[in-house]
């Protein structure tokens, strides 16, 4: 996803690392990375850095987790926001309190959805025509309203999301058919994966009405037939990756591009009926997906930014690696994916996140926002990323629950 604002975070935010244990920095190398366009961050940071053991046995428990959420959540609503409105960023972020709302029951995290949705009157908000711009954007805010819907059971709070599903007048599945969710340079892409095919799940959870699983259907096997590499089991961002090599001679199969796949296919997976006909296929899908990641995760707990070629770029980065924890812990919740087999790699991602959060509540290490593998710095910080800490989050939360808090 590319923003077209100016990068203004100055200095290095370090890491106090509340929970337990974390892994030791990294050093910051890496190649010169590809010019992007990045998020709006936030001021600088610079505290002392706290070193704690390192003794994996010792992960945090379910009380920590949640307190950990907390001075994320509390951090970003010290700061002024700085995204518009029915936007993706926001959209993404809001996606990570609803689930922090639905792992917890914490009120806090359903009002600050709530609040949005009331000063946006429950609109969607049509994509702005920008070049990396999609129709499949703004239906991100679509999954926020229907979160709140389910928590306050009122019909009338999706009802404009309803409407413009069937507008002729905004692009939509209606108005154009096999072409709504492109990126506007004309590709199919991997972020619309997230965005879009989830909330169609939620609308058919809610009507019964088939439309809304078929538009998805269409949606999402369209772009997986175009990007999906299956020697790899993993997504290209779009199809001018394909032809790509990094100096090693690997593929670039971007690690945060991956995530929103990832991360929609689980949300896809949460919401449609397993009787379902198409359910069998997004299954399949997702438990390859889940293993082709375990190979590729380090041995600090992060993926790289570059799934296929790590030494691209060497250093930590947290948005893929919260994708990928929320992914595979739901996966483990749920009993899709073997708990023996996934349990240490859910356990060490969740480490490696804990470790980015700074005792004020910034998430660090996470790719500013673009099209690709990229350099990352432990200063770079972002709403939606986190918005993905906060969805690994809640899943961790009810993995030590279910746990009854013993490891």
């Amino acid at each position: 996803m590319k923003i077209f604002t100016k990068r203004i975070f100055a200095g290095t935010a370090n890491i106090l690392f509340v929970m337990q244990t974390f892994y030791p920095q990294i050093a910051k190398a890496g190649e010169k990375p590809l010019k992007s366009n990045i998020e709006v961050s936030g001021t600088a940071i610079t505290d002392t850095l706290i070193k704690v053991p390192e003794d994996l046995s010792q992960v945090s428990k379910t009380k920590p987790v949640k307190a950990l959420a907390d001075r994320v959540r509390g951090h970003v609503n010290s700061q002024p926001l700085r995204f518009p409105n029915q936007h993706w960023v926001r959209g993404a972020y809001y996606a990570g309190l609803i689930a922090m709302y639905e792992s917890t029951s914490d009120r806090a995290y359903l009002d600050d959805c709530m609040k949005w949705g009331k000063q946006v009157s429950w609109r969607i908000k049509e994509q702005g025509g920008g070049l990396y711009e999609s129709g499949a954007y703004p239906l991100v805010c679509g999954q926020i309203w229907y979160g709140c819907y389910r928590a306050k059971k009122d019909e009338l709070m999706m009802q404009p999301t309803l409407a413009f599903l069937e507008d002729p007048k905004v692009e939509n599945p209606v108005s154009a058919p096999g072409k709504w969710y492109l990126e506007n340079t004309g590709h199919r892409f991997v972020d619309g994966l997230f965005t879009a095919p989830p909330l169609f799940v939620m609308l058919y959870q809610m009507t019964g009405d088939a439309k809304y699983v078929d538009w998805m259907d269409a949606c999402f096997w369209d772009v997986h037939k175009e990007i999906f590499d299956h020697d790899a089991g993993l997504f290209y961002r779009d199809a001018r990756s394909k032809p790509r090599k990094t100096k090693n001679g690997k593929k670039v199969l971007w690690s945060r591009g991956n995530g929103w796949a990832f991360g929609g296919l689980t949300r896809i997976l949460k919401y449609l009926p397993s009787e379902h006909p198409s359910y069998p296929k997004y299954k399949s899908l997702y438990t390859q997906m889940a293993e082709s990641l375990a190979k590729r995760q380090q041995a600090d707990g992060f993926w790289r930014s570059n799934l296929d070629d790590p030494e691209q770029y060497t250093m930590k980065e947290s948005s893929g690696t919260g994708f990928f924890c929320y992914g595979i812990t739901w996966g483990i919740n749920n009993g899709i994916l073997n708990r023996e087999r996934f349990l240490p790699v859910a356990r060490k991602a969740w480490t490696a996140l804990a470790s980015v959060v700074n005792e004020d509540g910034q998430v660090g290490w996470s790719q500013p926002a673009g099209g690709g593998p990229g350099k990352v710095v432990e200063a770079d910080t972002s709403k939606f990323g986190i918005g993905i800490f906060l969805l690994a989050a809640s899943e961790i939360h009810l993995l030590f629950a279910n746990e009854g808090n013993k490891q």
